[in-house]
C-alpha cells in the first residue's frame, strides 16, 4: 500500500485509559483509511492488465503479496519490458520495509501467538499508521484489525474489477490508464515526506532513477534508486 512514515508511538498502556479514544472513533478512522486506499486497487488492476498480466495473476498478487507499492513496482517494470526476476527483486526490496513495521507492531499489539502469522500479512503502511496513532493497546488492536480487514477486502475486489474493466476496454495506453499506477503511487508517497531527510531521499532517488532509466534494463533503476537512503543518511551523519 501506500508508504507512510513510521513514527514513534506514545507510551502504550495494557488497557484503554478511561479517557482513551472511543471505540466508534477508532473504527471510523480505520474504515476511512481502509476505504480510501482500498479503492486504489482498481488502478492496480488496470495497470496490471496494461502490463500484460492476466486477471488471475493480478488477483493472486493482491491476495498473496498485498502491498501496493511492491505490486505497482512489479507490474510497472514488466510493462516497461523488464526481466521478471529483476522486476520481482525491485518489488521484494520495497516490501522489506514491512518487516521493520512488524518489529514495532509486535511490541505494540502483543497478539496471541496463533494469530500472528495471519496478522503479519496485514502489516503494511496503512495498518501500521493507524495502529501507532492510537493511545492504548486495545485501540491499536482494533484500529489494526479494522483497517487491515477493510483494506484487504476492498483491495482485492477492486483489483478484480480493474483488471476485468481494463480487458473490456482494450488497450489501456490508448485511454491513458497506464498512468494510473504511477499517479496512485505518487499520491500515496507524497504525504510521507514530512522531514528534510525524507524529502532529500525522495529527490535523490528520483534523480538516480531518471538518470539510469535510459541506460539500464527496466526494474534495475528502481534498485539503483534505493541507494538514495543510505547515501543521504551517510551524508547527514558526516555533518558537524
Amino acid at each position: 500500500m501506500g508508504e507512510k512514515q513510521l513514527v514513534t508511538a506514545p507510551e502504550i498502556r495494557e488497557t484503554a485509559a478511561p479517557d482513551g479514544r472511543p471505540r466508534a472513533a477508532v473504527v471510523r478512522d480505520a474504515l476511512g483509511v481502509g476505504v480510501a486506499v482500498g479503492l486504489s486497487g482498481f488502478a492496480f488492476g488496470v495497470t496490471a492488465a496494461g502490463a500484460g498480466v492476466s486477471t488471475l495473476q493480478a488477483c493472486v498478487l493482491s491476495l498473496l503479496v498485498f502491498t501496493g507499492a511492491s505490486q505497482f513496482a512489479l507490474v510497472g517494470a514488466l510493462a516497461a519490458g523488464g526481466n521478471p526476476f529483476t522486476a520481482a527483486a525491485g518489488a521484494f526490496f520495497l516490501g522489506t520495509r514491512n518487516a521493520f513495521y512488524g518489529l514495532r507492531l509486535s511490541q505494540l499489539l502483543k497478539l496471541p501467538r496463533p494469530v500472528r502469522p495471519l496478522a503479519a500479512h496485514w502489516v503494511i503502511d496503512e495498518t501500521t499508521a493507524v495502529a501507532l496513532a492510537q493511545p492504548d493497546r486495545k485501540s491499536a488492536r482494533l484500529g489494526f484489525t479494522v483497517t487491515g480487514l477493510t483494506l484487504y477486502v476492498l483491495w482485492n475486489l477492486t483489483t478484480l474489477f480493474g483488471a476485468l474493466g481494463a480487458e473490456a476496454i482494450g488497450d489501456t495506453r490508448a485511454w491513458g490508464l497506464d498512468a494510473a499506477g504511477p499517479a496512485v503511487f505518487l499520491a500515496l508517497l507524497a504525504p510521507m515526506l514530512k522531514t528534510s531527510t525524507e524529502r532529500a531521499v525522495a529527490a535523490l532517488a528520483l534523480v538516480l532513477g531518471l538518470a539510469f532509466l535510459p541506460v539500464l534494463p527496466a526494474g534495475v533503476p528502481v534498485l539503483i534508486a534505493a541507494l538514495a537512503a543510505p547515501v543521504v543518511l551517510w551524508m547527514k551523519g558526516r555533518r558537524p
